[in-house]
């Protein structure tokens, strides 16, 4: 399948299947040759971003925020062929939502407050030298910049 065919699908699911789908592409694209560890960093990643609400409200956002993650940078004809990864990085997009929806102390953090990551073999961005997390796989993990959960209740509390 490709990646168009994916990303519009996911623009026609609701959102919470939409999301899956976006985070379970996003897996993928980034790190379907690494541990299920760099994978589940690669997903936390996107999930705290989502929910500092700096790129977006909803996962499809966060993912197609210009040039942060694969969805955006790759070619819309990339085929996401590989059958076994593709189940991977679902099983593991869904798993790490599910540990995300938790109230944060009782998440279980691969790569705690990384805001960002790079691959080396690709990548060379101006924050690169910021606090590393972890490197896992070919991939390091960065705190570029602190991310807050977004409140809900934010608008009640100006009154």
């Amino acid at each position: 399948m490709k990646l168009e065919w994916v990303m519009w699908l996911a623009s026609v699911l609701p959102t919470p299947a939409a999301d899956s789908l976006c985070l379970s592409t996003t897996v993928y694209l980034e790190a379907r040759d690494q541990s299920v560890r760099g994978q589940e960093a690669v997903a936390e990643v996107a999930l705290r971003r989502q929910e500092s609400g700096l790129w977006g409200d909803s996962m499809c956002e966060v993912v197609t925020a210009r040039k942060q993650f694969a969805p955006t940078i790759l070619s819309p004809n990339t085929r996401l062929a590989n059958t076994n990864a593709w189940t991977r990085a679902v099983s593991i997009a869904l798993e790490s939502e599910r540990n995300w929806s938790l109230p944060p102390d009782q998440r279980r953090q691969v790569v705690p407050g990384a805001s960002h990551f790079l691959a080396h073999a690709i990548a060379a961005p101006a924050w690169r030298s910021a606090h590393q997390v972890a490197t896992i796989g070919d991939h390091t993990f960065l705190r570029v910049q602190s991310l807050r959960p977004v409140r809900a209740d934010a608008e009640t509390d100006r009154g």
